[in-house]
């Protein structure tokens, strides 16, 4: 066998050999040089979920469930009646406190009525107060006609002109003019007496009727407390959602305060995606997110970040870190970012809350 031939097949397999190696390190290289591309306008992290609105359903008043109208992870639409608590004993306290209520409003009715009766007597003494004093103006006058009249008789007399009978009839007269006089002039003083009587009376009616009206304020405020108590034996749905957490039945005695179940809402719900402090240089509000859910393996999400939160997850956790207390390690920090779903992408409300995912976030070149 010529060994040229053989040694020339020999040499021209190394050459494909060589070729075959340096196009496989090429490709290593470019496929390398493609993913640190990737990484860098392409921020990952699987530490994220999805979270929404969670509207925890409580009782505002303790009492006895009577009728539950809503069984596990149906959907409600939001006011939709969830339960009612037995609303007998809020009912008499009710119906106790109006009728407490129309109680002090008759009464208050009962001191207007006196006050107008008041008022109308305050005119009645100011009548009589004109008369009086009109009387006394005309007595005042008669006792000075009296008076001239026996003044003339007393100087005819004293000229044995007139009859001593003619001067004690003026004297007599004058007399009588001066009691009338001082009668007219009590009688003003007793009706002047009278009014202020009467305009005290009606100041303090006004002050009772004032302190009435507070007193009715005060009913009013009772009643209506007692009124959005028994309004708060029915629990209505804050919002579209879902019955989750559902902890009562029919029957419970329940405690104000004492959570009852929770309604989750599917169609506001968002991501969380906790990455490092190192990825976010260049991280802002509106770049573009592909979201990869664990439970839909191959169906991507679409959204777009919101925000970025204002400190790292430590910092507001239960205890936050105290870095001048002695020893300190430096750990790498994660930092919140808000990312929302884009309108229509996930019209069948597939995700649930708590659901794990990874979210890469396209940055701008």
């Amino acid at each position: 066998m010529d060994p040229a031939p053989a040694a020339t097949k020999q040499n021209g397999r190394k050459v494909t050999g060589f070729i075959f190696a340096g196009i496989l390190a090429l490709a290593v290289v470019l496929a390398i040089a493609w993913y640190i591309n990737y990484k860098k306008y392409h921020i990952a992290t699987d530490d994220a979920y999805v979270t929404g609105r969670v509207h925890a359903i409580a009782a505002k008043v303790p009492g006895t469930v009577r009728a539950l109208y809503v069984r596990d992870n149906q959907f409600v639409k939001k006011d939709e009646l969830l339960l009612t608590i037995d609303d007998q004993d809020y009912e008499v306290r009710l119906r106790d406190a109006d009728s407490a209520l129309q109680a002090e409003r008759s009464r208050l009715d009962e001191m207007g009525s006196r006050i107008e009766v008041a008022r109308r007597q305050l005119t009645e003494s100011e009548y009589r107060i004109a008369a009086a004093q009109a009387a006394v103006r005309l007595q005042e006058t008669n006792m000075k006609q009296a008076d001239a009249d026996f003044k003339r008789a007393d100087r005819l007399y004293q000229k044995a002109i007139l009859p001593e009978e003619g001067w004690e009839k003026a004297k007599t007269n004058a007399d009588i003019a001066l009691a009338q006089t001082e009668s007219a002039r009590e009688q003003l003083r007793q009706a002047q007496a009278a009014l202020a009587t009467q305009q005290a009376m009606i100041r303090q009616a006004e002050a009772a009727s004032r302190s009435q009206t507070a007193v009715i304020g005060q009913k009013e405020q009772v009643r209506k407390a007692e009124d959005l108590k028994k309004g708060y034996t029915k629990l209505v749905a804050p919002a579209d959602g879902y019955i989750a957490k559902r902890t009562v039945e029919v029957g419970n005695q329940i405690a104000d305060g004492q959570p009852l179940m929770a309604v989750v809402s599917l169609t506001d719900v968002w991501i969380v995606a906790n990455y490092k402090e190192t990825q976010l240089e260049r991280v802002r509000p509106g770049q573009q997110v592909e979201i990869n859910v664990d439970t839909y393996p191959g169906k991507v999400f679409r959204g777009r970040v919101d925000s970025i939160m204002a400190g790292t997850g430590s910092v507001f956790s239960l205890f936050p870190p105290e870095n001048a207390t002695g020893s300190y390690v430096k750990v790498v920090q994660r930092i919140p970012v808000k990312i929302v779903l884009e309108q229509g992408t996930d019209p069948d409300h597939n995700l649930r809350i708590g659901m794990s995912v990874v979210p890469t976030i396209r940055v701008e070149r």
